[in-house]
């Protein structure tokens, strides 16, 4: 009786000192990826690398005071405990991973910071650094890391390493932290899982360094633009992003690499295992394909009659490169694309609110729940033409449920809303109201696509405080998908 009472008020109450101390492993795990920065600054003579020192000392010792001193009674975690720390993960990330940017030698301030790292580790690709070429090797590198790291998700690179956290607490991080609508677990364990999909990624990742170091690219930054094209991420070494190298070769070859990140990582891997056989059976990944495609159409028309064509180039690798960069929220610029009419502006917003597959690396919607729509929308119809029609709806051969269906719709409202709250937001402190919707979109979906003074020489260092913590905010929510963050508003969630 006295063992089920244990287990009952653990499982009744939040387990904040398991949380705690799961906190503390990622700090230890966060402080090993900056040693890496601090390595390339001692190698380039930069004086970042004493930033990089301090922050490694302080995230370690602190990631081994709540390791080691934190004795907590039960090391199960329940469903909230799993919410809580998914959501809370990422923001003491980012608090550790701003650090380096506060004591360098291109200091930005705590709000500047904050917003950098979340953009980061959420992947968006947004920034406050007007001119990074300023910036030290070290950051550089950190900036491209962090968006690496935050691809897959940060809880996913813990369970790979913490067998311990392998029960049925790791299950609702996973799919906390997962994208889309349905998850597929690819191991009979989630750490087998996160270790799969982890080599997947980290093997596509050597392949792009290996391809991009081929072309007008040093191996530094052929590094740093692979690590940032893979997440889908989108910071550049360059002020002008990928149109500072000029090369149709570097644009093709990341083109390929960021459609792959649009591409569920399981789907992948499945698709290796059966030799591809079925993957084009897959009707999301058939949609991404005529999505991007329908776009292209669109946007080549539109540079053609406002007659922006100035060569074959200007209506090929440019505009498909654009597109692939918008849809799946990496933000990579290779051009002045804005210079190719409102329509065009038009169809990003579209591109961004749609966003790639589920299981990706990629922010947006996702395709996964538009397809549900447009195919709910067509049974509504054939409804009202035969009432009697009896009909599930799938997406991949798995049928849409009841409570699924109207989590869809709920996720679909909510997106909406706060793109709709960040631009009314950033209105009302007197920004243009294209550039402040354009933001807030680009937030929100984890984009970092810059349009008007956020365009590709722009940055967002124009936002004061108050606009920069709450586009961070955007960015987290639009990364965990949502639910996960509005779940910690409730009240209910914090009863026992």
């Amino acid at each position: 009786m006295m063992v089920q009472h244990t287990k009952s008020s653990v499982s009744g109450g939040i387990n904040f000192k398991m949380i705690l101390r799961i906190l503390g492993q990622l700090l230890m795990v966060e402080s090993a990826f900056m040693v890496f920065p601090l390595v390339v600054s001692i190698y380039n003579h930069e004086s970042d690398w004493k930033a990089f020192t301090i922050t490694i000392v302080l995230t370690f010792v602190t990631g081994v005071l709540l390791n080691f001193r934190i004795k907590p009674q039960s090391k199960k975690i329940y469903r909230r405990d799993g919410l809580l720390l998914a959501s809370v993960a990422w923001v003491v990330f980012s608090i550790f991973g701003m650090l380096p940017l506060l004591l360098c030698s291109t200091p930005l301030n705590v709000s500047e910071g904050f917003f950098e790292a979340m953009s980061g580790f959420t992947t968006t690709g947004a920034t406050v650094i007007r001119d990074v070429e300023s910036c030290s090797h070290g950051i550089l590198l950190w900036r491209a890391l962090t968006q690496w790291v935050g691809g897959l998700g940060i809880i996913l690179f813990t369970l790979t390493f913490i067998p311990a956290l392998n029960n049925s607490g790791s299950l609702i991080m996973f799919h906390a932290e997962a994208t889309g609508i349905t998850h597929d677990k690819l191991g009979a364990r989630i750490s087998r899982t996160a270790k799969i999909l982890w080599g997947l990624y980290s093997a596509i990742t050597v392949v792009l360094i290996v391809l991009l170091w081929l072309g007008p690219m040093s191996f530094f930054e052929s590094l740093c633009q692979s690590f940032t094209a893979i997440s889908t991420g989108g910071f550049s070494t360059r002020n002008d992003s990928i149109a500072a190298f000029n090369s149709p070769y570097i644009k093709m070859v990341l083109m390929i690499f960021m459609f792959v990140g649009g591409v569920s990582f399981s789907l992948i891997l499945s698709a290796m295992k059966r030799r591809g056989k079925e993957m084009w059976r897959n009707d999301v990944l058939r949609a991404y394909v005529l999505m991007i495609l329908l776009f292209y159409v669109g946007v080549v028309i539109s540079i053609v009659m406002g007659g922006h064509y100035t060569g074959l180039q200007s209506v090929t690798v440019d505009p498909l490169f654009h597109i692939v960069s918008a849809v799946t929220s990496t933000g990579f610029s290779a051009g002045d694309w804005e210079g190719w009419g409102f329509f065009v502006l038009t169809l990003t917003f579209l591109m961004m609110y749609i966003g790639a597959c589920a299981g990706s690396t990629t922010g947006g919607a996702k395709l996964d729940r538009i397809l549900y729509l447009l195919k709910n929308f067509a049974m509504v119809v054939k409804r009202y033409i035969r009432p009697r029609l009896m009909r599930s709806i799938s997406v991949n051969d798995q049928i849409i449920d009841n409570e699924k269906q109207g989590e869809i719709i709920g996720f679909i409202a909510i997106y909406t809303i706060l793109i709709v709250f960040g631009g009314l937001v950033l209105v009302a402190q007197g920004f243009p109201i294209v550039d402040a919707f354009f933001s807030s979109f680009s937030c929100v979906s984890n984009n970092g696509l810059g349009a008007g003074v956020t365009g590709i020489t722009g940055s967002y260092d124009f936002l004061p405080s108050s606009g920069l913590w709450i586009m961070s905010f955007l960015m987290l929510a639009g990364r965990l998908e949502i639910i996960t963050i509005i779940a910690l508003f409730v009240p209910s969630f914090w009863r026992r």
